[in-house]
């Protein structure tokens, strides 16, 4: 294999990232594959793999790597986090998105109490989930709706205050508790196995979307109901479905961000969802180039393997370079944006995303082209992730919208 540009990490995060590593290619990637051929009631059927991946995670407390130490988290830095998520996406984009979603809720949950002192979220949700080595604390994020898409994260532009784009899934106080209906669209990831979900809704609908409020929801309460997992394209392993909300009751404590904070908490939140993403398809961007070179290396044609016919090498050199610049975008990015707790800095995490998504995308793509025919087989990897990548264009806010959303954010606040 090539060499890697070092990335500067002291000998005991690069162990972390290796272990990673290893973790990818035994278990991850494997089962990966074996659910892409499953039905999606079989990928979360309890007999699946899926459990045994979540479980081996759990077990080795990599579910708490962003969580703070005072909770009895990992609380990797930004430089370990990001080679932990680069080698997630090279084995499996679609388990690491799965096995990042699970964390949310309880990440930004352990930011607000660290912030407020918020004793019963620590106690109820936060250590609880830090403590589990069995997988039976498992997080959704839950933001779109059947009539509501990538215009829930315009944070920032004018359509965010508009009264009459106020999402449909409402929550109402009643006393000290909060009253939420209303339903979540099918592309909830972990939706239908999860057991909390990171709830954006809306509190005060004359405000538009910005009047929304983040709830954690427990979704074992009465009023909980969910639809089938849904059947996809590309990255199968990552379970997707409706959540139904009917007059579900909600401890007053489970409040994260009230209307006044919503566009701080959802800022933050799509900030870290989109370094996240960008590492992620950084590590698949690398897959796609591994799997091309290797089959050049060993494919013959013309009496030469094809790695020696210079279109292909072209192909190739360019397919390397493209990584090299999205793996260094991803993580300066990450690594820039951790000491600024998520504000400030979302149009360069959006930048990350779109150009490391799109990056995949192309490479996957590129790959696929270098294999010509067998490219297209269902069971290879290759053809995997060209589905996978696919996906990603859309996933956290579809690239074009996310462009306008940063854009805003320039526009309103670069410093020339």
């Amino acid at each position: 294999m090539y060499a890697e540009v070092p990335t500067g990490l002291a000998d005991d995060q690069q162990a972390i990232c290796a272990e990673v590593h290893r973790f990818g290619a035994d278990v991850l990637r494997p089962a990966s594959l074996a659910l892409d051929l499953l039905t999606p009631p079989e990928v979360v059927d309890r007999g699946s793999p899926l459990w045994k991946v979540f479980a081996e995670w759990y077990a080795l407390g990599n579910h708490a790597a962003s969580l703070p130490a005072c909770y009895g988290g990992l609380e990797l830095g930004a430089a370990t986090q990001h080679g932990l998520f680069v080698e997630m996406g090279w084995a499996a984009a679609d388990l690491a998105i799965s096995l990042g979603v699970a964390s949310m809720p309880f990440q930004l949950a352990a930011q607000v109490a660290q912030m407020t002192g918020n004793d019963a979220l620590v106690d109820e949700m936060i250590r609880p989930f830090v403590e589990d080595r069995e997988a039976r604390y498992v997080g959704c994020w839950a933001i779109t709706e059947p009539g509501h898409g990538s215009d829930t994260l315009g944070v920032g532009r004018a359509e965010f205050h508009d009264p009459g784009g106020a999402g449909a899934c409402r929550a109402r106080r009643d006393g000290g508790d909060f009253i939420v209906s209303g339903q979540k669209s099918a592309w909830v990831s972990n939706g239908s196995i999860a057991t909390h979900a990171l709830l954006f809704c809306t509190l005060e609908e004359h405000r538009g979307m910005a009047g929304g409020a983040v709830l954690i929801v427990p979704l074992d309460l009465p009023g909980v109901s969910r639809g089938a997992p849904l059947d996809k394209h590309g990255q199968r392993a990552l379970n997707q479905g409706e959540i139904f909300f009917d007059e579900v009751r909600v401890p007053g404590y489970c409040l994260l961000a009230d209307s006044d904070m919503y566009p701080f908490a959802l800022e933050m939140t799509l900030t870290q969802a989109n370094t996240g993403m960008s590492a992620v398809f950084t590590g698949l961007a690398r897959a796609a180039f591994e799997q091309a070179l290797t089959y050049a290396r060993e494919r013959v044609q013309g009496g030469k393997p094809i790695a020696e016919h210079q279109l292909v090498q072209s192909k190739l050199f360019t397919m390397f370079a493209r990584y090299q610049q999205a793996r260094a975008l991803s993580r300066s990015v990450m690594v820039g944006l951790s000491e600024l707790e998520g504000l400030g800095g979302l149009a360069h995490a959006i930048s990350a995303k779109v150009t490391c998504t799109d990056t995949a995308y192309a490479l996957a793509s590129d790959a696929v082209q270098i294999h010509g025919g067998s490219g297209l087989v269902r069971g290879l990897l290759v053809e995997k992730l060209l589905r996978d990548a696919r996906a990603s264009l859309i996933e956290d806010g579809v690239n074009d919208f996310l462009g306008l959303v940063a854009a805003r954010q320039l526009v309103d606040s670069y410093v020339c």
